[in-house]
């Protein structure tokens, strides 16, 4: 893989070309596999060199997507190891390899677990809501439809970047009724809704729920209606630095995804921000769905201490890999 290829990869999931978390976070490892397999170096300096620079510049592109951190870091974790253990190239290589299919395996894995596991709580006659464009939940919606269970979906737009077309194109090629509706609509249908089902980019060890901007609002709408709101999570969603004290980021995305900046510069005085996820508390989510099962958001804690263990890795907790 030449850098310039490297460079187009990252640029692809800073502009969210590769969308979604889980996707975002295969897309990541994938780069590193790149490193591994069109390397010609036979040092293991030089060979750490090349896998840490395309790491630093993969880990750059999505500030807040947890998933990014924690796929990389998933991959980088081992491959350090092997090299302070003495490792030669080849086995840099390998391990490399190993260790980004065995991610992307458990992400792929994981969002079919949750799609079974989250199923049972739909039910015939259900009218759900979603936001964004989100794996976890599509599968949610997917399995249950594969049951034989008859329910309809209404999807938001999910503006600027429209995330949510793609939900509701995937969902109606599976069959599931899906409505598409303005953000701004949610609270207006809110009383009919039975759920709300969406996905997850970072959960924080209070329970609390980064995802697409809009979130949070449609999380309070629903507390208002009594609607139940479920999120679904695989376990490496789940930030281990929010343990101690760290604040999520909050991605600020390009002005242009708003408004083009020909049509700003004729508006003098007037700002533009375009955040790209809010935070909703955990007092208005119900459930979270991973793939170990449904916890409430207070569980959050002791998921990320049975998951990530207090070994501490560069100042954050992290997970011990399996020996």
């Amino acid at each position: 893989m030449t850098s310039a290829e490297l460079e187009r990869l990252a640029d692809d999931i800073r502009m969210m070309r590769i969308r979604g978390a889980a996707a975002i976070g295969r897309a990541a490892v994938e780069g590193l596999e790149w490193i591994a397999r069109d390397s010609k170096t036979s040092d293991p300096n030089s060979y750490m060199r090349e896998f840490d620079a395309a790491y630093s510049l993969l880990l750059a592109t999505r500030p807040t997507a947890v998933s990014l951190y924690n796929a990389l870091r998933y991959v980088k974790y081992r491959v350090e190891k092997a090299y302070r253990e003495g490792a030669g190239v080849g086995e840099l290589r390998e391990t490399t390899l190993s260790a980004a299919e065995a991610f992307k395996k458990s992400s792929l894995e994981s969002i079919k677990r949750i799609g079974e596991i989250g199923s049972r709580r739909i039910k015939d006659g259900d009218l759900i809501l979603t936001h964004c464009n989100s794996s976890v939940a599509i599968s949610i919606l997917r399995e249950a439809k594969a049951q034989g269970k008859d329910f309809s979906v209404i999807a938001t737009e999910t503006r600027p970047r429209y995330q949510g077309w793609e939900t509701a194109k995937a969902l109606a090629e599976s069959g599931i009724p899906v409505t598409l509706i303005i953000d701004s609509a949610a609270r207006y249908f809110m009383p009919k809704i039975d759920k709300v089902v969406v996905g997850a980019d970072v959960v924080a060890s209070n329970g609390a729920v980064v995802n697409k901007i809009g979130t949070s609002q449609i999380a309070l709408a629903a507390k208002e209606a009594r609607v139940r709101v479920f999120v679904g999570a695989e376990t490496y969603k789940f930030s281990p630095s929010t343990v101690l004290g760290e604040l999520v980021e909050i991605e600020e995305r390009p002005v242009e995804e708003v408004i083009p900046r020909d049509a700003l510069s004729g508006m003098k005085g007037v700002q533009v921000k375009n955040p790209a996820f809010d935070i909703t508390p955990p007092e208005y989510i119900d459930a979270i769905v991973t793939e170990r099962g449904i916890i409430p958001p207070q569980g959050a804690i002791f998921l990320l201490i049975e998951e990530f263990g207090w070994t501490i890795g560069d100042g954050l907790l992290e997970k011990k890999p399996e020996e």
